[in-house]
This record gives structure tokens, sequence and C-alpha cells, in this order.
């Protein structure tokens, strides 16, 4: 009897231990990045009892603000970030708070209270150091934080008593520009290696790579994307000064980490000006591209470039995947680089070669704008099988527009450039096609490991890109905003895709913060420091209205001849929605065994789809995650729900009503073994409602 007693106290022992709790230590569950669960406690025997256990608001919501985190849940605590970058800390159970860090509170002297720009935070970074002391770094700004988990507090002796500044390592004339993180870092040993967000437009910081050490916040390595003399890629650029001048080519969509082999991978954007390459000729190494550098020294072992050139804003929009490919007997250590194009690269990660023929295919490349030079070839893969609609025709105009409006449609498309997904820009319109923000962004995809399906959502709104040359005008007022601001506020100053008009500004701003808000930036809009006083006042004069243009003309903004886009603009019907058919959003499962979808299904429903009896699918940011025992859990629509699909065949299993749109990616968690999903409820994109919501279903009975 009492060896029985033994035996059953042994055999509970494991039992208890996996009872414990599952944690999300990681943005996006792992830094290989899968977004994989690898539990099977929520099923699809039980996942339709999923209900809602707790919310929390931080209170700090505006009318414009948004929340994208993945938030990470730590030994029994769940960790996130308000609107207003509040870090928080709660009781992963029950949403009771235990802890908030203001990080505009944490140095008087570096954040003004008014006019500070507020970036978008789509995760944090968790660490615990030699002492087993926990801590999470996450930026704030131009700041990197690093806040001791035990009481909120920033630790004191990491960088500047508590923070890094992010301008560090990117050369000193970085120093008056925009610079931040959207996407959290990468922990390797004792380093804090991080990417950053930069401006679009020109002048630009510089997108460099960089490692700081975790405990200190000393700077200990960094990688120029934009290659200087001697270095591999300095060839690509055929100005020999190109990279005393440009800027971007950043890695703002995250990091992924082979940890095992300490291998870092980078995924990269364009260099900046986003759309008018006349002055930087050449392929612009090591822009849209993967590389692979090593974690310890940030030494590159490999790069691939995705896009030659960019013009059409084709940056990587996500980290790249990691898993193990079958193929002719043998296991590659592999990764899956999702595009904004709809491709898929597989390539071996430890020597950069494809898996599969990656051809090099002849593209449109005759420009009409006065310097532009574009490349005669594009890599593009022939395995896997798009995940997107490639190109459009008349016939996927909407079908549900009246007769006049879709003449007009029809008079419109007729009108521009559409040809091939690489057409070239110009001032006529060029179609962009899946869009600026699509097939995939940055919520990534999830892929199941043990088959290789990769699960994606995707993107299929039409843009128009519109070219304008910049001339001088007699107002140095106008000749700014031509250059600084047109992109993003349009030629009538109305605004383009999410940016706001400016229309009448002077009547809601006196000068002194019409001055503050342009040097310092609000909000998702950059500061213009590097601007001095005299440029600074006629650009605020021109928004205002309150002179006339200057004539002396001292600025020359445009000294030789440069190009900017008329902004962001969808190609819309009247009422709004895109001017082609649907689906406009769609989720994704791709076989990487096969090269072929599985399924494909529209994401998320609109008025004209209820009014139709079809789906039709939204827009859509922030990824899916997948469970091992079958299970898509995705948010990221515009009309407020969660659901869950069936990984096999894309069958809706469960859906929930969010307080505002879930635009970022779930968590996963467990707790006394029952399942958790929690996402960020913050809407503000798309033209939703904002909120400040984080909200945990559950199954607890």
């Amino acid at each position: 009897m009492k060896n029985n007693k033994i035996f059953i106290l042994l055999f509970l022992i494991p039992l208890i231990s996996c009872e414990k709790g599952v944690d999300w230590n990681v943005y996006g569950g792992s830094y290989e990045r899968t977004q994989f669960v690898d539990s099977d406690k929520l099923n699809l025997d039980n996942v339709y009892r999923l209900d809602k256990i707790w919310d929390y608001s931080s209170g700090d919501s505006d009318n414009s603000s948004q929340i994208q985190t993945n938030p990470l849940i730590i030994n029994g605590n769940f960790y996130g970030v308000s609107p207003k970058l509040k870090l928080f800390s709660l009781e992963a159970k029950t949403g009771i708070e235990i802890w908030v860090f203001d990080p505009f509170n944490a140095d008087d002297n570096f954040f003004e209270k008014e006019g500070s720009r507020v970036n978008v935070c789509r995760g944090i970074t968790y660490f615990k150091d030699k002492y087993k002391e926990d801590f999470i770094f996450y930026a704030v700004g131009s700041k990197l934080f690093k806040v001791n988990l035990k009481n909120g507090n920033p630790d004191s002796s990491f960088g500047n008593n508590g923070f890094v500044d992010l301008h560090e390592g990117l050369g000193s004339n970085s120093n008056s520009l925009f610079v931040t993180m959207t996407s959290p870092g990468v922990i390797y040993k004792d380093l804090i290696i991080v990417g950053s967000s930069v401006s679009e437009g020109n002048p630009a910081a510089k997108g460099n790579i960089r490692a700081f050490d975790a405990n200190t916040g000393d700077l200990k390595w960094t990688f120029n994307t934009i290659p200087e003399i001697g270095e591999d890629g300095y060839e690509s650029y055929n100005d020999p000064d190109a990279y005393k001048r440009l800027g971007g080519a950043n890695a703002w969509a995250g990091l992924t980490l082979d940890e095992k082999r300490g291998i870092l991978y980078a995924p990269t954007g364009s260099v900046s000006y986003d759309f008018y390459g006349g002055d930087r000729v050449g392929d612009n190494l090591f822009a849209n591209s993967i590389i692979a550098l090593n974690a310890e020294d940030g030494k590159r072992i490999w790069h691939f470039q995705t896009v030659h050139h960019d013009v059409w804003d084709r940056d990587l929009p996500t980290p790249p995947v990691l898993f193990d490919y079958s193929i002719n007997d043998s296991v590659i250590p592999s990764l899956a680089q999702v595009t904004k194009s709809g491709y898929i690269y597989l390539l071996n990660r430890i020597t950069g070669k494809p898996l599969h023929k990656i051809i090099e295919t002849e593209v449109p490349s005759k420009s009409n704008l006065i310097g532009e030079v574009l490349s005669k070839t594009q890599p593009i893969p022939s395995f896997p099988e798009p995940f997107s609609r490639q190109s459009l025709s008349l016939d996927d105009i909407n079908p549900f527009v009246l007769t006049n409006e879709r003449d007009s449609l029809i008079k419109v498309f007729s009108s521009i450039s559409k040809d091939h997904m690489f057409s070239p820009p110009s001032e006529e319109g060029t179609l962009i096609f899946p869009g600026f923000d699509g097939g995939a962004e940055w919520g990534g995809p999830a892929i199941d490991p043990i088959n290789n399906k990769l699960y994606i959502n995707s993107n299929e709104m039409p843009w128009i890109l519109t070219m304008k040359k910049v001339s001088n005008s007699s107002s140095q007022g106008m000749n700014i905003y031509n250059k600084q601001c047109l992109m993003c506020h349009g030629i009538d100053h109305k605004g383009s895709g999410e940016n706001p008009s400016i229309l009448d500004l002077g009547k809601k701003y006196s000068f002194s913060d019409m001055r503050s808000l342009i040097i310092n930036g609000k909000g998702l809009m950059p500061g213009f420091k590097f601007l001095d006083d005299q440029k600074i006042e006629k650009i605020v004069d021109y928004i205002m209205d309150l002179k006339d243009g200057d004539k002396t003309n001292i600025l020359s903004v445009n000294e030789e001849v440069f190009y900017t886009s008329t902004g962001y603009n969808k190609f819309l019907t009247n009422d709004g929605y895109p001017a082609i058919n649907p689906p406009w959003g769609t989720l994704n499962s791709i076989n990487l065994n096969t090269g072929k979808l599985d399924w494909k299904i529209p994401l998320g429903q609109t008025d004209i789809g209820i009014k139709n009896n079809i789906i039709t699918g939204t827009e859509n940011y922030g990824g899916p995650i997948v469970t091992k025992s079958g299970i898509i859990i995705i948010a990221a629509t515009a009309d407020n729900m969660i659901r869950a699909f069936n990984s096999k065949n894309g069958e809706l299993l469960w859906e929930e009503i969010l307080p505002f749109s879930g635009f970022a990616t779930p968590s996963y968690f467990e707790i006394e073994g029952n399942p958790y999903i929690a996402i960020a409820s913050g809407g503000g994109k798309l033209g939703t409602k904002s909120g400040d919501r984080y909200v945990v279903f559950g199954i607890t009975k």
C-alpha cells in the first residue's frame, strides 16, 4: 500500500507542474516569430465556450489614439502599454492593476508636456538579468526604457537613469531627426538588439541595426543598413557619398532570432524618400532585404534583397518566420518572409539560399520622372503561390455601385498605369495593388511547425500613387510644405489615407502652439527639429495662412529636380468602399510543403456585405495565432470582432464583439490549466472609434 502511495505522488508531480501556467513572454510568442501555441488546452471541443473574463482600461485614450500592443504574460502577471505609452502590470487572472509606469514623468528635462510625439507600440521585450531580476524594454519617442517588473520603476543603472537615446549609433547628423521603435527588440545573451522607425521623407535618420548592453545601456555594435566606404553593398549606390545624406533602410517591423545558432534576422524597408529614387540611383542595399547578422557582433552573414531600388513602398512588413523544411529527405533550417506583394520568400536560414527558384523577372523600367533609374528586373518567387491577387482589370470594378458611379470609376481606372505590379510611379497616377498596407502587414503570419502550414491575413485595397514635381515657389512656406508635408496632407491640405486635414488650423491653434507642433510632432506626426527657426516660421505662416507667401526665396528646397507623392490615396467609391470587387481582406492557409493555398476566406464584414448577403472582408491590421490543436485566433478587422477558425478548413468556430476594433495580434496564456486569449482593443484606424481596452477571454469551467 505504501509503495502505491509513492507511485501516485510521483505520477501527480508532473501534472501539477504542467498546471502551474503557460506564459507568453515574447512578442508573437517566440523569437522564431511563429505565433504558435504549443498547447491543446483550447481546442475544437471547447473553443465555443470562450467567454470574457475581464477587461482593463487605462483611461488615457483620445479621439485618434491606437493600441497595437501584443501583451506579455510573465509569471502570472499581465503587461501592456496604454495609448499614451504608460507601461502597466496587472494580475493576469483578474485584471487587477498592480502598478503603472508613466514615462512622461520619468524625466521632465527630456519630454515636453505639449507636442511630444507618441509612437505606436506593437510590443515589449522581457529580460531576466544574471541576478534573476525581471525587466521590460520598450520605446517611448526616441528613448528606450528599461523598467523593473517588481515595482514599475526605471532601472537607474541602465543608460541615463533608466533609458538610452535611440539616436545613438546613427551618426551625429541624425540627432535632430525622428527616430523611435514601433516593434520590440530581441534579447541575445546580455544584449538588447533593436531596429527603428524613422521618417519616410527627406531628411531621414539612418536605419542602422544596433545592440546595447542590456545591463548598462552601452552601445555594443552597429550594422549600417546604408553601407559606407569599404563595406559590402557600398557599390549598390551610384553616388559614392550616398551614405552621407540618405536615411531609411530601417528594420521597423521587428527582428527574428535563431537563439541556438546566434543568428539575427532583420527585415528592412526602403531608403528614404519612399517614392522617388533619382537621388539614390542603384539597387540600394541593404534596403528591402532580409539581413542575417551574427547576433554577438553584428557582422553580416548573408542578405537577400526582395525589391531592387524600391519606389513603391514595398517595405518588408513583418519579421521572417523560422521553421524546419523537409525536402528531398533532408531537413533544412529555413525561414519564410511574407511581403506586401502577397509573395512568400522561402530561404535556407543558415546560407540565405532560396529553397525554390526565385526568378529575376523583367519588369517595366522606363520612368518618365526626370532622374529616375529603375531596376530592369525584380526577384519573383516561383513557389509558393501568392496569397493575394496580383493585378486588376475592368472586370474587378466594384459591382455594388450605380451605373453612373461605375462609369466614373472605370474612367479613373483606365487613366492610370496598371500594367504591372512594378509599373513606374508617374505624374498621371500608378495603381499600387496589393496596396501600401497589403497583402501582408505588420501583424505577420502564424505557422504550425508540425505540418508547415502558414496562416496569413491579407489586405486587398487598391491605392493610387501620383507623383508631383517639386518646383520652387515664391513662397518659402509652400516650398517646405511640398517637400515635407504634401505626401501626408495632400495638395489640397485635406489629408490623405488616415492623415488628417490641416485646413483651418489657424482657427484651432495659436502661432506658438503651431510652432511647437511642427518642431516636436504630436501623435503619429514626427517633429521637424532639423528645420531652423526661420524655416519653422515660414511653414507655420503658410499652414495657418497668416501671411501671403514670402517673396525673397532664401530657401531653395529644390536645387535639383525632386518629386513627391501627392499622398496616400485609396481608390474608393463615393461611400468609402474599395473601388474593386471583394474580398477586401482575407485569411489564408498556405501549405509550405506543396506551395498551394489550402483555403482562402474573407476576413471581416461590412454594411454593404450584409446588404448584399456576402462576406466582403475588411482591411485588417494585426495577425493571427494558431494552436497545436488547430485553432486560429485573430481580430484585426474593422468590424470590432475577434474570431476563432478551424485551421484545417477555415470554418468559423467562435466570434465575439470587442468594445473597439482589435488592431493587434492576440496573446495566449494558461493559469491553473485554463486557457486564455488576450487582445488589445484600441480601434483608431480605418475610421473606427478609438479606445483603450485590453480584453481577456477564457475557459474556466
